[in-house]
């Protein structure tokens, strides 16, 4: 029943539906391509707005009222990405400074640990505040820091590991 001129006729009739597929797709490409294919638009439709004006506007929320509402108990579980390079008991050094007791407590506060230049011209304690501006964007707040975090957008996160820090070492 299927000799070998037939499976060659079968296979032969999926290889050219498949090319008259491929060969439909380029020719829809080259006529609906809009993105600058073949020059300036010949008709614009104006929109109102249209520059950006009705964006959404970010509301910047006050640090302090962020701290008064931070959770100690959701910044303990965003302590767990900082550990791998900090530790909270005091005196023990990572690829990081301890932590302990971190919270409006000296930036160079551990003489046997090399800290970057950069920390130090940044700020003389760790605030809140700085800790927040820090925190956010450490390479921004310090440039040249040896810091590799890249930062914690979320204000609110920053809040509560701040929070949490706060606790330890009290």
């Amino acid at each position: 029943m299927f000799d070998t001129m037939t499976v060659t006729k079968i296979i032969g009739g999926f290889c050219s539906t498949l090319l008259i597929f491929l060969l439909g797709a380029w020719l829809a490409d080259e006529i609906y391509y809009v993105s600058g294919h073949y020059g300036e638009q010949a008709y614009v439709i104006e929109v109102e707005n249209a520059d950006g004006d009705a964006a959404e506007e970010v509301v910047e929320v006050d640090f302090a009222v962020l701290m008064a509402s931070a959770s100690v108990s959701d910044g303990e579980g965003l302590w767990r990405s900082c550990r791998s390079c900090h530790a909270l008991e005091s005196g023990q050094q990572g690829t990081g400074p301890s932590l302990y007791g971190i919270v409006n407590r000296p930036v160079q506060f551990y003489d046997e640990f090399n800290y970057s230049g950069a920390l130090i011209e940044a700020a003389d304690v760790w605030t809140p505040e700085n800790l927040n501006a820090f925190l956010e964007n450490p390479r921004g707040y310090a440039p040249g820091t040896a810091m590799s975090y890249s930062g914690m957008r979320d204000a609110q996160d920053r809040a509560n590991l701040i929070a949490y820090l706060a606790t330890v070492g009290e």
